[in-house]
């Protein structure tokens, strides 16, 4: 009976029946580290695929926000004075030599259809340009030089009333006082953006209908929505992060 015993106690250790607590253990532990590998590639591959789809599509949008801020730069002018310094009389001076011009181009350009006809009344006035700029500062008891080119130059995002105008390369009136090496003033000259009021808070509907004629209605459109950063998201994403929660 004991033999008996002992040889069913054998077979149930053996392979042909239940493992020993010992290997059981062993097993669940192998098969649980099996389960959480294939979990940690499956996020592996979920992360790359995200930062691989964000790219592109980041990518995407940076490509063609260039080709609307080129399409833009294609039908505006704008204007540029450069202080000689930063000192408080240099920026003072600047935004008097800003203004006289403002006054005597605005009746000017307000006239022009085009951004050729108002690169031609710029290149036409460029001698009284620098004229009145070197008499103003003059005037005001300062013996700076002053010097007037229309080139392309970058300008940063800048916002003017309700419109945003992307950042990028612009043709530019630029207006240099002195050494220029101060803080500078721009706006839009063409259309007349800068000679609607001081605080740009308010576009007349004679400018926005000008702006709506020379864009293309996606490039009108953008100067509005990219007031607001666009935030793309993944419904891939917010599942991710619930992984994690």
């Amino acid at each position: 009976m004991k033999y008996s015993r002992n040889i069913h106690s054998l077979i149930n250790n053996s392979a042909f029946g239940e493992l020993p607590s010992s290997k059981k253990r062993s097993f669940k532990h192998n098969n649980k580290r099996g389960n959480n590998s294939r979990i940690n590639k499956l996020l592996l591959l979920a992360i790359i695929f995200i930062c691989g789809t964000t790219m592109f599509v980041v990518k995407g949008n940076a490509l063609h926000n260039t080709e609307i801020q080129k399409g833009i730069a294609k039908e505006i002018i704008r204007f540029h004075v450069i202080a000689n310094s930063d000192s408080d009389s240099d920026q003072a001076l600047k935004l008097k030599v800003k203004d006289k011009l403002v006054e005597r181009l605005a009746p000017l350009l307000n006239k022009a259809s085009s951004i050729n006809e108002a690169r031609s009344i710029i290149t036409d006035n460029e001698d009284l340009i620098q004229k009145i700029a070197k008499e103003t500062i003059n005037k005001n008891g300062y013996n700076y030089p002053v010097s007037v080119s229309l080139e392309n130059c970058y300008f940063p995002l800048k916002l003017y009333g309700e419109y945003s105008f992307p950042p990028g390369y612009y043709e530019a009136l630029r207006v240099r006082i002195g050494e220029a090496k101060g803080k500078n003033w721009w706006c839009v000259m063409f259309p007349p953006l800068c000679f609607v009021d001081d605080t740009y808070s308010v576009v007349d509907s004679k400018t926005d209908q000008k702006l709506k004629h020379l864009l293309t209605k996606e490039e009108y459109d953008s100067l509005i929505e990219n007031k607001v950063p666009v935030k793309i998201k993944f419904k891939l994403w917010d599942s991710f992060k619930e992984l994690f929660q």
